[in-house]
């Protein structure tokens, strides 16, 4: 039994420090604030980017999944002095360093986006995100750290809540026959990853040295549009069809007056504004993981949300 270290403790921390238990390892999750033990789940406040704090965390670890981040707007002041921190204590512990990234780096592109694409983005957010692997791959290459990143699309499935474009803006209106509102073109193609494909990706690419030093996309199903999904889940759901409307870019200004998030989504409203497709051929070549089936992540997220809204309401 190996001991792994779990940075962050949101939809996709929690979703890989439950599959580590469940294949018989110990688990420790780093959070700020904590959280009550669960068994297998040892958990632990401090903060990350105190590389003297977290070296001693994953003291004995066999690797680190770094599966926290900043909020947004903090994301450029945030992401150095944690990305520096993660990388001292790998190297301090002798861990695989296993990042849990998004494309953002890329930047806007006008064809599927594989690995082999520059880390091209222009705006502040794409640039430290991009800048988090950079750093990790150079001190990989120098051989002072063990480092691979693990790259998802937008998070879909049980579990995704309010950071979801699939989840908390939309599945309670669905699940109520009522119209639901998009980043974007609603018609165009999209990679939507599914949540437990993260967390058992990430696990895979934790024991095969043969991965680390690259990127890799984690398998993601065929792309849908934001109308075809929202046509699946409430008929899954029984409550459609529900119209889908597009933000205008009047009506975009104004939710970010009120949502941080929204506000913050403006540099990436191109990944809705065009096709994004997610290229994850080459983690299909060399490893085990597929993406589950679309009507099985169809159905596990209705019935999710309705135990989800069923609970809060009582």
């Amino acid at each position: 039994m190996s001991l792994y270290v779990v940075i962050g403790f949101g939809p996709a921390g929690a979703a890989t420090a439950r599959l580590l238990v469940e294949r018989g390892h110990s688990v420790r999750v780093v959070t700020a604030s904590g959280r009550a033990a669960e068994p297998g789940i040892e958990h632990l406040a401090l903060d990350a980017s105190d590389a003297v704090r977290l070296t001693e965390a994953v003291r004995g670890a066999a690797a680190i999944f770094s599966c926290a981040a900043p909020p947004l707007p903090r994301w450029a002041a945030d992401w150095p002095p944690l990305a520096s921190a993660l990388c001292a204590a790998a190297e301090a512990a002798g861990a695989a360093l296993v990042m849990l990234g998004n494309l953002y780096g890329y930047g806007p592109v006008d064809r599927p986006l594989t690995e082999e694409l520059p880390l091209a983005a222009t705006g502040p957010k794409g640039r430290a995100r991009a800048a988090v692997w950079e750093q990790a791959q150079a001190l990989h290459e120098r051989g002072r750290i063990k480092a691979v990143e693990v790259r998802a699309s937008d998070f879909f499935g049980p579990g995704v809540t309010d950071g979801g474009h699939l989840a908390a803006r939309v599945m309670p209106r669905l699940l109520r026959g009522k119209p639901v509102s998009t980043l974007g073109d609603p018609n165009a193609p999209h990679g939507w990853t599914y949540l437990p494909d993260v967390a058992r990706a990430l696990v895979e690419i934790a024991g095969e040295e043969r991965a680390w030093g690259r990127a890799w996309h984690v398998p993601t199903a065929p792309a849908l549009s934001v109308r075809e999904m929202v046509d699946r889940l409430a008929a899954r759901a029984k409550t459609g069809p529900v119209a889908v409307r597009p933000l205008s870019p009047a009506a975009l200004g104004l939710a970010g007056l009120f949502s941080p998030l929204i506000r913050e989504l403006r540099e990436t409203r191109y990944q809705f504004d065009r096709p994004f497709v997610v290229d994850a051929s080459a983690y299909e070549a060399e490893f085990t993981v597929r993406a589950t089936p679309i009507d099985e992540q169809i159905s596990a997220t209705v019935d999710w949300w309705r135990a989800r809204l069923a609970a809060a309401a009582n």
